[in-house]
């Protein structure tokens, strides 16, 4: 299949958006122990601008970047057979590589790495890839409602037989965070950094990750298939109808916690449910806005980041650690969520600068340079000649 200009664009500039959200939701993060508890001030302000970005990104921004994944892996695997290529050999050392990328990140930047997750739903999306198509929905489906109900269930049985009914905070876990963060040594924030990992990851948190994550991923497979990326298989009155409807759905399901109460059920039903169709809203935005070639010096900008997502999103780590960390200026627990929300933008707009100079002068993004050398086992051009 012969990937088009718009399908290019779109799935590029929603990777660019989506890298704002992830660092917009992981500011909190990387900034505070919000890992075990509430850590917003009492303003009404900081309170309003938390509830802004936990309503339009929260939960939102990862299935964009799982459904890209699956949707980057099928348009590889179908290109590398039209070449005569064996696709499986080389998607199982692309998986590896991401896997070993996402454990450095993880114990040697910041805890919250989602990379190891999608490694392992790649190595999973192997065995689909001689399946038919329709496989791919329909297990994309069948994950999606069956794992999230089950869980949903379970926390409605739990609450009404008298279980935990509030988003409750560890204290002792917070405090210690603080400490080591802000001002311990290399050993005590590598030390905090593998407590909070495991702390996620541990007692089936890391499965339950990749199975939050799988059915994003081969839905994405399926949508390379079928070409959903591609802004002239749509008209624009259908995507308008598409994004209406996955809008309003998803604002009132993202903001069920803050009209109803918010307990673990109310809370899941905001991410798990109320995340995804948001998360269908924002790709069919792209896809809509891709279409207008009147718009693309708006959207260019999005595409460019969006090329080189893997190295930003490591790249706002490294900043973000370097900032809040004892380390680096020792800011953690001392900011406010304005704050933090006004630094992710600051951060974001230098990254949409860079990304304009830097594919000026290079093929690639630097992390994506060297992914894409140890994937093929061939250099690739990396500096552009004059002219190009």
């Amino acid at each position: 299949m012969i990937r088009s200009p718009e399908r290019i664009a779109a799935a590029d500039v929603l990777r660019g958006f989506a890298l704002l959200g992830i660092l917009l939701v992981n500011m909190r993060y990387f900034s505070s122990p919000a890992l075990y508890g509430d850590t917003i001030k009492d303003s009404g302000f900081d309170r309003t601008v938390a509830a802004v970005v936990d309503v339009l990104f929260e939960a939102s921004a990862y299935p964009l970047f799982a459904f890209l994944f699956g949707f980057g892996a099928v348009m590889m695997f179908r290109r590398l057979s039209s070449r005569g290529e064996r696709p499986i050999p080389i998607l199982l050392r692309r998986f590896l590589l991401l896997l070993g990328i996402g454990v450095v990140h993880a114990f040697g930047l910041w805890f919250g790495d989602i990379l190891i997750p999608y490694a392992i739903a790649g190595f999973i999306m192997l065995f689909f890839f001689a399946a038919p198509p329709r496989w791919w929905g329909a297990a994309a489906v069948a994950v999606f409602f069956l794992f999230r109900g089950l869980m949903a269930l379970l926390m409605a049985l739990s609450m009404w037989a008298g279980g935990t009914e509030t988003v409750g905070g560890h204290e002792a876990e917070a405090a210690a965070a603080v400490r080591h963060y802000q001002s311990g040594t290399f050993g005590d924030v590598f030390w905090q950094r593998w407590h909070d990992w495991a702390y996620v990851n541990s007692d089936g948190g890391l499965m339950f990750t990749v199975l939050t994550v799988l059915p994003f991923c081969l839905l994405g497979g399926y949508a390379a298939d079928q070409r959903w990326l591609e802004a002239d298989r749509h008209s624009p009155a259908k995507l308008r109808r598409l994004m209406g409807w996955a809008l309003c759905f998803g604002l009132a399901l993202k903001t069920i916690p803050y009209w109803i109460e918010a307990n673990d059920l109310t809370v899941y039903i905001q991410d798990s449910f109320g995340g995804a169709a948001l998360a269908v809203f924002y790709a069919a935005a792209a896809v809509f806005v891709c279409g207008k070639q009147s718009w693309q010096r708006a959207w260019r900008w999005w595409q460019d980041v969006g090329k080189m997502s893997l190295t930003h999103y490591l790249a706002q780590s490294l900043v973000c650690t370097s900032l809040f960390y004892g380390y680096g200026l020792g800011w953690y627990g001392r900011t406010s969520a304005w704050q933090e929300t006004l630094l992710a933008f600051a951060l974001y707009a230098a990254e949409v600068w860079m990304s304009r100079f830097w594919f000026a002068r290079f093929h690639y993004g630097p992390v994506e340079w060297l992914w894409r050398w140890g994937t093929y086992g061939a250099r690739p051009p990396f500096r552009r000649r004059p002219g190009q």
